[in-house]
């Protein structure tokens, strides 16, 4: 069917990955006036860019749906959540061009945890040979001209670059940067995982007032990919904290806002 007759996505949930993405779009699709794929992650603007918008279109509702619930007096916003959209390269110009208008929501999280989560999660899924150490040290060669062949061939697919960017993944304030230059900083929102953590009702709130929905409890935030696994050593907690400062501070500057996650300060 002819993207004419379907409802694009109205938002895009970009990422970070394990960040909370699964949780908060769980939440948002329980909202009687988001409509979306059933899947979380369609991965259109990364993978399968090549197919064309009328692939895309097909995972959502039809104009007729949209137009039904104004005739009740409400609306009906689409959207979809794909956490590689943020890391992707290419994304924010296949988006802009795609959905000019849409609106982005991303939520972040400490990149020192948000990176060992990730290494835990790929060590669970038997795609990680290596200790979280030798993995850091390796990953510079492992994306060493992804980026730059991600770019050049839509169907080419990164397996290093999606599943082995622990560090760069959390480098944020570059990502973000991307999607800046494509869009105005009015149609981002940029969410912090610790506060949907603690409280996610407050997160949903505002999230919701964003996309300009109407008030809704959706009963409860589940942990949808959270895990279990031991704690990240501390002195290679103390040398990831280090290493992500500036890109921390970077980002503050670029949000105009104060650090989100200052390093632990160092014992003496």
């Amino acid at each position: 069917m002819s993207p004419r007759y379907r409802v694009l996505p109205n938002f895009l949930l970009i990422g970070a990955q394990r960040s909370g993405t699964t949780s908060l779009y769980q939440a948002l699709r329980r909202h009687p006036q988001i409509a979306g794929p059933i899947v979380k992650e369609v991965h259109f603007f990364d993978h399968q860019y090549w197919r064309g918008v009328d692939w895309y279109g097909s995972y959502f509702p039809v104009v007729a749906a949209r137009e039904r619930a104004r005739r009740r007096g409400s609306d009906l916003l689409a959207g979809e959540a794909t956490p590689y959209y943020l890391f992707h390269p290419g994304v924010p110009a296949r988006v802009a061009e795609t959905i000019p208008a849409v609106l982005l929501i991303t939520i972040l999280r400490n990149p020192v945890d948000r990176a060992y989560s990730h290494y835990r999660k790929m060590v669970q899924r038997k795609i990680e040979p290596l200790s979280f150490e030798n993995a850091l040290v390796a990953e510079e060669s492992r994306l060493a001209g992804e980026e730059e062949r991600l770019l050049a061939d839509p169907r080419y697919r990164s397996f290093h670059h999606r599943h082995h960017a622990y560090v760069s993944r959390g480098l944020y304030a570059d990502q973000i940067a991307r999607w800046l230059a494509l869009f105005p900083r009015k149609h981002l929102l940029v969410l912090r995982a610790e506060d949907f953590f603690t409280r996610p009702a407050d997160v949903y709130k505002r999230t919701l007032s964003f996309l300009e929905l109407d008030p809704f409890d959706p009963g409860e935030y589940s942990a949808g990919n959270s895990g279990s696994y031991d704690p990240l050593d501390k002195e290679v907690r103390a040398n990831l904290e280090r290493r992500f400062a500036e890109p921390n501070a970077h980002l503050s500057r670029l949000l105009g806002c104060e650090s989100w996650w200052p390093a632990t300060p160092a014992r003496r």
